[in-house]
């Protein structure tokens, strides 16, 4: 202990994000975290993704399935060909950095094996680029992720990952808009209870919608055909299928919810604590109250035909997004009454 500086665990709390901090003689805190604590997130970025804090961009996408980083990998290596795009390296897990131009990494070294949540970096200057991390399944991921990532203050995130339809009208392959969760994760309650709701961002909505529109070529009725808007319900249990039918379906009802998945609430309730800008973009790959469940043969074929398009709107709508200014994105929906001086 008096040679090394010790984590102190008493000053690493979220109580300044959470709005639950008490001042000491008036002492007022200026950011919503405290050194320690950043300093902490930074070396879990490195433990949890095998890329360095310094490389992650401010427009961060997240996803739950291999499949979208086998594709960001290969998308990335197209706008990087092109002059025109402004993205200028792709780094990998073992911070492996492949400049704009090069075929081989200039540096890093590639890791003994994957860490839980590999990290991919498509830079561009000021950090205008795009990090997708992939977090795996389930909600203490989701939250592990971005209780780290927040200390960096990125612009926004967004899920672009798998979910089950809940309505009859749904088809595989259907996009889900959320614009609201039902929290069953149940890994945030101590930090944001579930009676705080968890609002729309106009602005990532609008960008979200665009972007779908634009890619798929559809608009108006044709466009709500493929993607509805409404209620995601975020479980902490994979096994739901198995639980009593008939109490499942009055609660779904109830909520008005369309579809389900693990994730997308903790990432958009955890956006909101801390003032990152949130949201949810799911595809429709398999609706088991109407007996389309996902088994293999199923999803790999899906997941083929689908996946490229779904990270080509997830990269669109970043794009978009990046062309606001930073005081439009950043809503004033995430404003507490009493917000620190630095954000």
């Amino acid at each position: 202990a008096d040679i090394f500086d010790l984590p102190d665990l008493t000053v690493m709390d979220d109580s300044i994000a959470n709005g639950t901090y008490e001042p000491a003689d008036g002492v007022m805190p200026l950011a919503s975290f405290t050194a320690p604590r950043v300093d902490y997130s930074l070396h879990r970025l490195q433990h949890y993704t095998a890329t360095a804090a310094e490389h992650f961009q401010n427009y961060v996408l997240f996803t739950n399935y291999q499949f979208y980083i086998d594709e960001f990998c290969r998308m990335s290596q197209d706008l990087l060909a092109d002059p025109d795009s402004g993205y200028e390296a792709f780094v990998s897990p073992g911070n492996l950095v492949t400049m704009a131009g090069d075929s081989e990494p200039c540096s890093g070294a590639e890791p003994a094996k994957l860490p839980q949540m590999p990290a991919y970096h498509l830079k561009r200057a000021n950090g205008s680029g795009i990090t997708m991390v992939n977090i795996g399944v389930g909600p203490s991921n989701a939250k592990t992720i971005t209780d780290h990532i927040a200390v960096l203050r990125p612009h926004v995130w967004l899920m672009l990952g798998h979910c089950a339809g809940l309505r009859n009208s749904q088809t595989l392959g259907d996009y889900v808009l959320a614009h609201g969760y039902v929290r069953d994760d149940n890994v945030l309650n101590q930090d944001l209870p579930v009676w705080v709701p968890i609002p729309p961002l106009a602005e990532v909505q609008v960008a979200l919608e665009d972007a779908v529109a634009e890619t798929t070529g559809y608009d108006g009725y044709e466009l709500k055909r493929v993607m509805r808007t409404g209620t995601v319900v975020s479980l902490d249990n994979r096994n739901w299928e198995l639980w009593d039918q008939p109490e499942l379906v009055k609660r779904f009802s109830q909520s008005r919810a369309i579809a389900l998945d693990m994730e997308s609430a903790t990432i958009a309730a955890n956006g909101f604590r801390f003032r990152v800008p949130y949201g949810t973009l799911l595809c429709i790959s398999d609706k088991p109250l109407h007996g389309e469940l996902k088994l293999p043969g199923m999803a790999t074929d899906f997941y083929k035909r689908q996946v490229a398009q779904h990270l080509k709107i997830g990269i669109k709508a970043m794009e978009k997004m990046r062309d606001m200014t930073a005081e439009r994105l950043h809503s004033r929906k995430l404003r507490s009454f009493a917000e620190t001086a630095f954000q």
